[in-house]
């Protein structure tokens, strides 16, 4: 039996892992070895594990490093610590092949681990582009640790090979978070007020604001602007999630929070998980923030997505999303224009270049049948014209 290990670092992570983690956990050809770490161990990140064994997973690794803020040096150790603490993991309990998602920080801990541990990576989600954060650098080195690339769309994997992996190990498959919508079993609008503790409106938004790590304009002052636009449209009933783990993200949670006591119409979760996200994607009139949610699986739904400023510049998008700068009055413009009739219109045709769906059974295909032999032998790939 092949044992695949997978590594979660944080709840929207883990969202779109789940149902990859749950079908290798039903194929009798694989083993799944879950190992968590990051904001799921963090009191401060709400100790999202949580959700995870009462999804019915057992949690076989956790790895522990310090979050206690979000300091450039508090970051920084915790990176060291998921580095020494997935070396001891890996050679008491070593997987066939380790999978890891996306461009998270913590996830830099693990892939330099079984480098050194001689273990083959697959990475999913490589290879796209988000200019205003470090995720962008933190892709493409994670790019550069793996030896099987799960992309999201053909110009990704172009991305890929031109970074010198070897094509035949670039496979196009689509997103995640596509496979995760389509199998969830979404709660009844009563249901979701009842289990949120939040009763919706005639009109309601959905935000998630990150700091933009690499952005022009300081995450404090952005968050403000994002907040005075907010309060223009009184109307609205507000679901906020909170900020990541990023460095400046304690900063914005604690103004949103602030935000929110002073407006019964505004409240602010934690982590709404996956089925309560997804679910409450069918009421909301627009998305709003910087999230990768709002580009890739918001527009299954067919609901307009306001982008704000910098943090996912370069990544693919349909014409469901709105890119507008981050100050107040543009935002309020983008917000204006996302809940017009014709805008809205436009959004229900559902333009999505990530795919239909069908990551899950794709990347399931490879893993059972790739051979291990030879696996973590990389060459670089020169383009043509290139090299010695």
């Amino acid at each position: 039996m092949r044992r695949i290990g997978v590594v979660t670092g944080s709840r929207a992570e883990y969202g779109l892992l789940k149902g990859l983690m749950r079908s290798i956990d039903q194929d009798s050809s694989l083993e799944l070895v879950l190992m968590v770490t990051g904001m799921h161990l963090s009191p401060m990140h709400g100790e999202t594990w949580r959700t995870i064994v009462d999804d019915g997973f057992t949690l076989h690794e956790r790895i522990a490093t310090d979050l206690s803020d979000d300091s450039p040096a508090t970051v920084t150790r915790a990176l060291g610590q998921g580095v020494i603490g997935f070396g001891e993991v890996f050679a008491r309990n070593r997987p066939d092949i380790l999978v890891v998602l996306g461009d998270r920080f913590e996830i830099l801990a693990p892939v330099q681990a079984a480098l050194l541990a001689r273990i083959p990576v697959a990475h999913i989600h490589g290879g796209e582009r988000t200019d205003g954060a470090v995720d962008d650098a933190i892709r493409h080195a994670i790019t550069k640790f793996a030896h099987l690339h799960f992309v999201a769309a053909e110009p990704y994997r172009r991305r890929v090979i031109q970074l010198g992996e070897v094509p035949e190990r670039v496979f196009t498959v689509g997103a995640l978070g596509l496979d995760a919508i389509a199998a969830t079993s979404p709660l009844t609008r009563e249901q979701w007020q009842v289990d949120a503790g939040f009763e919706l409106g005639e009109v309601n938004f959905l935000v998630t604001y990150h700091p933009a790590t690499l952005g022009r304009v300081p995450p404090s002052e952005a968050a403000e602007a994002l907040l005075g636009a907010l309060d223009e449209f009184p109307q609205a009933r507000v679901v906020i999630t909170e900020s990541n783990a990023d460095v400046g993200g304690a900063m914005i949670v604690e103004r949103l929070r602030a935000f929110a006591r002073e407006r019964p119409r505004v409240s602010v979760f934690t982590s709404l998980g996956s089925l309560r996200y997804y679910s409450l994607l069918q009421w909301v009139d627009v998305v709003i923030g910087n999230s990768s949610s709002g580009l890739i699986e918001v527009p299954w739904f067919g609901k307009p997505t306001v982008n704000i400023g910098e943090r996912q510049a370069g990544r693919l998008r349909g014409d469901t999303v709105i890119d507008c700068a981050d100050d107040q009055a543009s935002i309020r413009a983008a917000i204006t224009r996302a809940l017009s009739t014709e805008f809205r219109r436009q959004a229900q045709m559902r333009s999505n270049p990530y795919g239909q769906g069908n990551a899950v059974e794709r990347i399931l295909d490879i893993l059972r049948c790739v051979p291990l032999e030879g696996l973590t032998n990389k060459r670089f790939n020169d383009l043509e014209g290139v090299g010695a």
